[in-house]
C-alpha cells in the first residue's frame, strides 16, 4: 500500500518540488491550487506517466475561503481513505509594516496562512486519525522585523500551532515544522537578487530546494520527533555577522 500525502500550493515552486519528491519515494500525492490549475494539471499528468502505479489528484480550494477549506480534507478522504500526510506548503507573502497594515492585508494573512492550516489540521486529526502534519513557517519568525508584518505574525501564530497540535494530537499524529530562508527567487527576480539576499546569511548562499526536501525526509525517518522545527535557511535564524 502507498502513503498518500496532500500538499496545499503544490502545483508550483516547493510545493511542486514536494510532490515530486515524495512522489519519487513511492507516494500517491493530492495536489491542491487555487488559480494555478494549468500547472496543477500538468504536474498530476506528469506524474501519473512517470509513476503508473501510484496514485495521483488534484483538489481546488480558495484556502482564504472557509467553507472551501472545509471541504478539502473530507473530499481527499472520500477518494484515498484516510491518509498519512499533511503539508501546509501554501501561503501568502504581502509586505506591510504596522502602521501601514489595514484590516484586509490582516486578514488575507491570517486566514491563508494560519486559519486555512488550524482547519485542515483539525480535520485531518478527526478524520485520519494518525499520521504526520508538516507545517511551512519562516525563518522571519525568529526576529521582529515589521516589514511584512501581518505574515510575520501569521507564521509565529503557525509556529505556536504546531507545538501545540504536536502536544494535542500525540501519539497517534506527529506534527513539525520547516523554516526555509532564502531558497528561490520572487517570480519576478532571478538568481542575482537571490545571492545580494544571501550575502547577509551565515552560510553566504541560498539554499535551493534540496535543504528542505532533506528536512522533510528527516521529520518523516524520524518516528520520535514531534513539535520540533528544522531551520532549512543556512543559518539565517541565527542573525548576521557582526
Amino acid at each position: 500500500m502507498n502513503y498518500t500525502a496532500l500538499i496545499t500550493g503544490a502545483s508550483k515552486r516547493v510545493g511542486k518540488a514536494l510532490a515530486e519528491h515524495l512522489a519519487s519515494k513511492g507516494w500517491n500525492i493530492v495536489i491542491h491550487f487555487n488559480s494555478s490549475e494549468k500547472p496543477a494539471e500538468e504536474l498530476e499528468n506528469e506524474l501519473r506517466q512517470k509513476y503508473p502505479q501510484q496514485k495521483f489528484a488534484r483538489v481546488k480550494a480558495n484556502l482564504a475561503n472557509e467553507s472551501e477549506v472545509e471541504r478539502v480534507i473530507p473530499l481527499v478522504v472520500s477518494e484515498f481513505g484516510p491518509f498519512h500526510l499533511l503539508v501546509n506548503n501554501a501561503s501568502v507573502f504581502n509586505p506591510g509594516y504596522l502602521k501601514e497594515t489595514d484590516a484586509q492585508l490582516f486578514d488575507s494573512q491570517m486566514n491563508v496562512n494560519l486559519k486555512a492550516p488550524f482547519l485542515l489540521m483539525r480535520n485531518f486529526a478527526n478524520h485520519c486519525k494518525k499520521g504526520n502534519i508538516i507545517n511551512f513557517v519562516d525563518t522571519r519568525i525568529t526576529t521582529n522585523k515589521s516589514n511584512f508584518a501581518a505574515y510575520s505574525l501569521s507564521k509565529k501564530g503557525l509556529w505556536e500551532l504546531t507545538k501545540m497540535a504536536a502536544l494535542e494530537f500525540s501519539p497517534e499524529i506527529r506534527v513539525n515544522a520547516i523554516a526555509m530562508g532564502v531558497t528561490l527567487p520572487p517570480e519576478d527576480k532571478d538568481e542575482k537578487y537571490l545571492w545580494n539576499l544571501a550575502k547577509n546569511i551565515p552560510m553566504k548562499k541560498p539554499g535551493g530546494l534540496e535543504p528542505i526536501l532533506k528536512s522533510l525526509g528527516f521529520i518523516l525517518e524520524n518516528d520520535h520527533l514531534t513539535g520540533q522545527l528544522l531551520f532549512a535557511d543556512g543559518g539565517e535564524n541565527l542573525g548576521q555577522n557582526a
